[in-house]
């Protein structure tokens, strides 16, 4: 026996219930009664059972019948209520944004208000990162748009800012250039750590990890402990750092925002919006 009922099949038997004969359920569903027929004949071999009896030009559902009628109205249900919300879920407009976690005390409330006010019924997926995890998601389209550092820029790259980088730690400096420096990192990958390293081994400085973390708050903490120091943008460095002076001069680190070459046009409004946002705010700290 086969109780895998046919959907199609109870909503026939449902609708002709609820409108009293075949007939009229028929003419409802726009088929035709042979149709209607059939589909009953197949729930009763489906079922293994008679649903409905002939009562002059009625048919009325038997026990059987009447205990299929109350499930399949169950079921038709669950179906109506997947379907809509999947029907919901496709035409459902989003966009997907990603930025380091440098950014999203200070310029994710700015980006959020001017792009709801523009776009308030379309949803807003914010992805707070790593800074490679986000160049990486924009390519596989995960993202739509995103900020990120780099140290090196192209003719073609879109540059936000220019960000002078800075040595930084609690009062007490770094040792003497015999003694290994100190480091508090980011865990592997990062720019900033990867610059860090490169300006160390090219003047011959020894150096050692004290902590590593994805976690800038937790790069913040250790400095505070006097654990050691690390490289940053002097942008939104707590006031609590000083900047180690006795240390190598280090580049700039560049701010840069990247985008899916497939935009819709909410995306390319979050895009714009994202771009004038940190133009804006960074302006005072860039060096471009």
């Amino acid at each position: 026996m086969n109780h895998t009922f046919d959907l199609a099949a109870l909503r026939t038997i449902v609708t002709a219930a609820r409108l009293g004969s075949f007939s009229r359920a028929a003419d409802y569903l726009g088929r035709s009664q042979s149709a209607v027929s059939m589909q009953l004949k197949k729930l009763e071999t489906q079922s293994g059972t008679a649903l409905f009896v002939r009562d002059g030009k009625k048919l009325v559902p038997t026990e059987a019948g009447q205990l299929l009628l109350a499930y399949a109205e169950k079921i038709l249900k669950l179906n109506d209520e997947a379907a809509a919300l999947l029907e919901t879920q496709a035409t459902r407009s989003s966009v997907r944004l990603g930025l380091p976690q440098d950014f999203a005390k200070t310029l994710l409330p700015n980006i959020l208000s001017q792009f709801s006010a523009l776009y308030p019924n379309v949803e807003v997926e914010a992805h707070i990162g790593r800074n490679y995890a986000l160049c990486e998601e924009v390519q596989r389209a995960e993202l739509d748009v995103a900020l990120v550092f780099t140290p090196d820029i192209q003719p073609s790259d879109t540059v936000i800012a220019a960000l002078e980088m800075a040595w930084v730690g609690t009062l007490i400096a770094p040792t003497d250039q015999n003694s290994p420096v100190p480091l508090v990192a980011f865990n592997f990958p990062c720019e900033f750590r990867k610059c860090a390293l490169s300006v160390l081994e090219k003047e011959k400085r020894l150096w050692r990890y004290t902590l590593t973390t994805p976690s800038l708050d937790g790069i913040w903490a250790a400095l505070q402990a006097g654990l050691g120091v690390t490289l940053r943008t002097k942008y939104q460095t707590p006031d609590y750092l000083s900047q180690c002076h006795d240390l190598p001069e280090v580049p700039v680190m560049y701010v840069k925002q990247v985008a899916h070459n497939s935009l819709t046009p909410a995306a390319q409004t979050l895009s714009d919006v994202v771009a004038h946002v940190a133009q804006t705010h960074l302006s005072e700290w860039s060096v471009l």
